[in-house]
C-alpha cells in the first residue's frame, strides 16, 4: 500500500503581509526623538523608531527579504529626519 502524501505547509509568505511588514518599517524608520533645549538652540534627534525597526527586522524569519527592510527603514529614517516627523521635547 502507498503512503498517503500529506501537504506540508509552505513557508512562503502572502505578498499582503510582505506589504503590511514594509509599510511597518516605512512608519518606523521615520519616528524620531529630538530633544530641545536652550530657546531651541541645541538638539537632539534620536532614531528611536530605526532602531525598533532594527530589532523586528532581525528576528525576520525570511532572511532574504532583511536586506529590503534595511533599506527601507534607511531611506524612511532620512525622511524622517529632514519632515517634521517624530516627536519633539523641549526642557
Amino acid at each position: 500500500m502507498p503512503k498517503a502524501k500529506t501537504k506540508r505547509p509552505s513557508k512562503q509568505q502572502l505578498d499582503s503581509v510582505y506589504i503590511l511588514k514594509l509599510v511597518l518599517y516605512l512608519i518606523l524608520g521615520s519616528l524620531w526623538f529630538r530633544f530641545t533645549a536652550d530657546n531651541g538652540r541645541n538638539v537632539i534627534p534620536l532614531p528611536v523608531g530605526a532602531i525598533i525597526g532594527l530589532a523586528f527586522a532581525s528576528h525576520e524569519h525570511f532572511k532574504i527579504d532583511r536586506k529590503v527592510e534595511y533599506a527601507v527603514l534607511l531611506v524612511a529614517m532620512f525622511i524622517g529626519f529632514w519632515l517634521p516627523m517624530g516627536v519633539s521635547l523641549a526642557k
